[in-house]
């Protein structure tokens, strides 16, 4: 089976699963349905999973936990923690700004471990960078719980090229995590520069921007009435009609490859480089099936970068997130 390494602690198969929508921001699903498809991830191979104490609150370890522990032997589970976390509320309103203090790092850790059911996290990522606590102070609360056996190994989400290097220095880190697709590119900047540098691991969340790029959503009417997309500037009715249009391109050259958009569009993100493994999100054993075999598809440089200018930021009507949302991204 083809794999590849996050750091030097961890080998995955090049498509992960993204666990967030079972329970989180995209309406959720029946408890049974969303084990029965992270089981029918393991059978296929899928063995990297991603989950995070907000991803509910709390509610998306569990389940993770609940289905994966029968075959923890088999699989890589990822958590994340670094928000401050409200005791009432509903979803993300729960969610009330940043805290890596290294005390709550450990607290927040130990909460996760119970809530999975594990002796281990096999990655441990800081959900976000917190302006206020320096993110050595942070990292080395993590490399304690390495010590410690409680974590395999260290990552970062969101993080800026400076952090992810000064957090390296103190700790070894993994794996970066953040959001890349054709059409959310901005960690081409610096970060895979780093990454490769440094020996680390890419796992880019919502390479499929949030499923616009599976060509399935032309319209609001297709997301339910709470789904958190709702909020964000690319799926505002008219971005959303325009952003829609765009996807016929990569639908035209995904058809001339004869896999669908969505394969299309995850291929493109793993030929960026060896190092790189993605996370989509799947509810449906079709998707998750769709999704696997992407790892299977080959394409030649010169079709890499056809796909890459069929579709560009440039051509994207709305920010990746609100500016609330963008605030607390490591710029």
């Amino acid at each position: 089976m083809q794999t590849r390494k996050l750091g030097q602690e961890l080998e995955v198969f090049p498509v992960g699963l993204g666990c967030m929508g079972m329970t989180f921001a995209y309406g959720g699903q029946e408890e049974s349905a969303a084990i029965a498809t992270l089981r029918r991830a393991v059978d296929i191979g899928v063995t990297f999973f991603d989950t995070a104490e907000v991803y509910g609150p709390f509610e998306n370890e569990v389940l993770v936990g609940k289905a994966l522990r029968p075959v923890r032997d088999q699989v890589v589970i990822a958590t994340k923690f670094g928000f401050k976390i409200l005791e009432e509320g509903k979803g993300p309103e729960r969610m009330a700004g940043l805290d890596s203090r290294p005390a709550h790092v450990r607290a927040v850790a130990e909460a996760s471990l119970k809530r999975l059911g594990i002796d281990v996290i096999d990655l441990y990522y800081q959900h976000r960078v917190d302006p206020t606590v320096p993110i050595e102070e942070t990292v080395g609360a993590m490399a304690d719980l390495v010590r410690e056996g409680k974590v395999r190994a260290l990552g970062l989400s969101e993080a800026n090229a400076s952090t992810i290097r000064r957090a390296h220095a103190e700790h070894p880190i993994a794996a970066v995590q953040s959001e890349y697709s054709l059409w959310s590119r901005e960690p081409e900047d610096s970060v895979l520069a780093i990454c490769r540098e440094l020996g680390i691991g890419f796992v880019p969340y919502s390479p499929l921007g949030r499923g616009l790029l599976t060509g399935t959503i032309r319209s609001l009417d297709e997301l339910g009435r709470e789904d958190w997309r709702r909020t964000l500037p690319r799926f505002q009715a008219e971005a959303l009609e325009a952003n829609a249009a765009l996807v016929e391109r990569l639908e035209r050259l995904a058809a001339s490859k004869n896999v669908t958009a969505a394969q299309l569009a995850l291929a493109w993100v793993l030929h960026q480089g060896d190092f790189i493994v993605p996370i989509p999100g799947a509810r449906k054993s079709a998707h998750l099936e769709q999704n696997r075999a992407a790892a299977d598809i080959v394409l030649t440089a010169d079709e890499t970068a056809v796909i890459g200018e069929a579709l560009t930021p440039a051509d994207v009507t709305g920010k990746r997130y609100t500016d609330a949302a963008l605030a607390l991204v490591d710029g």
